[in-house]
């Protein structure tokens, strides 16, 4: 692709093209992350800044170590879910989340396999999980989803 386009920024033109080694297969990636510890009015909820500092922090652990890192943008949300509560009944809950959403791009990530690209993100959703008090991560990569949930706890619903 040499495909480039004209952009006017601040009354002048600003030729674009595109960057070389940039383009590849796409390879997208979300961690969802609930951000209140615990349930009801006594729950700890945690700011947008925090987990984007929980974030931060972990890759600046891995840059200063030299390793690789994954990087994106949050968007914070709510998650909304029922369970069943015996014949004709159901109880629902909703609860404040953060995604992290990005791309391992060809430009800066072509050396990394799929299977790194997974360790990556279970250690930075282990971290955020971590670091907001969640038993449950959930993260998606490419076309496959999985959970990750803390050793030794269980759910409210017993999972």
């Amino acid at each position: 692709m040499s495909a480039s386009t004209d952009a006017k920024h601040m009354g002048r033109r600003i030729k674009m093209k595109v960057v070389e080694n940039s383009i590849g297969t796409r390879r997208a990636f979300t961690i969802t992350v609930g951000t209140q510890e615990g349930y009801g009015d006594s729950a700890k909820k945690h700011t947008l800044a925090e987990v984007v500092g929980a974030a931060k922090s972990w890759m600046m652990q891995k840059a200063a170590s030299g390793k690789s890192f994954v990087t994106g943008f949050f968007t914070s949300g709510e998650v909304v879910y029922a369970w069943p509560e015996g014949e004709g009944k159901a109880g629902g809950g909703s609860e404040p989340n953060a995604t992290f959403q990005g791309e391992v791009t060809p430009l800066y990530g072509a050396h990394l396999t799929d299977e790194e690209v997974k360790v990556l993100l279970n250690d930075l959703a282990s971290h955020l999980g971590e670091k907001l008090g969640q038993t449950r991560v959930y993260v998606r990569y490419r076309e496959e989803v999985w959970i990750l949930q803390a050793e030794d706890q269980t759910t409210p619903t017993g999972n």
